[in-house]
């Protein structure tokens, strides 16, 4: 897939920095972004066959649209996704399905009012009991029940939710300002495409040789 594709671009792209890089904390930033890449690509779903992609592909019709908005909630044993779908109750049982993984789900809704809806979700924070998971039909909204594996709070669905929000955290509470850049610098490189990580390493770069040359004192 088109997406899986351009994270291994990225992966092999931060492996080269990390063979160029000799400063501490520039290596940490490259060696979290090779973690973080290597586990999207794990937890990428498998390509199906072209043949069972294409038979259920056509099969669908219609338009597909990716279900953005949701809400969600949880007890001690679950972790309840609730997605607003106007008349699904009167579709057959069998037109919603749900596929769960240890650390996934998608959600596909078919010929709803003449249009099929998917909603999919990887890297969820903890991992899940696919046995016991499920989903409910109820009026105008599908529930999505994920199985905790363990009886503790989630504090937000996924991991790349948690990874975000502690960049956020570390970048805007630090008491030192030059680690609160080298913070935000790093939620910049790991959020950015191929052409904010070159400028960025191009900074480094030329940092590094400005150090080397006397002109300016700079740990970075």
């Amino acid at each position: 897939p088109l997406f899986l594709n351009q994270l291994q671009k990225d992966l092999e792209e931060v492996k080269e920095l990390l063979t160029n890089t000799t400063r501490k904390r520039v290596r940490d930033v490259l060696l979290a972004e090779k973690h973080k890449l290597e586990l999207e690509i794990k937890n990428q779903p498998l390509p199906k066959p072209k043949d069972v992609a294409e038979e259920e592909k056509s099969s669908l019709g219609g338009y597909t649209v990716k279900i953005n908005n949701y809400g969600w909630d949880q007890s001690d044993k679950f972790v309840k996704i609730y997605i607003s779908l106007n008349g699904v109750q009167k579709l057959p049982a069998e037109n919603v399905q749900v596929n769960f993984t240890e650390r996934s789900f998608d959600l596909l809704v078919k010929n709803l009012n003449g249009k099929n809806y998917t909603m999919t979700f990887n890297n969820l924070l903890k991992p899940i009991s696919v046995e016991g998971s499920s989903r409910k039909i109820k009026t105008d909204m599908v529930l999505v029940m994920c199985k905790k594996k363990r009886e503790e709070k989630w504090d937000c669905l996924t991991q790349v939710e948690k990874e975000s929000k502690e960049k956020e955290k570390a970048a805007y509470d630090t008491a030192d300002p030059s680690e609160g850049l080298m913070n935000i610098l790093k939620k910049m490189y790991a959020e950015g495409d191929d052409e904010m990580k070159r400028t960025i390493n191009k900074a480094w770069v030329e940092s590094r040789e400005k150090q080397y040359k006397g002109d300016i004192p700079m740990d970075i």
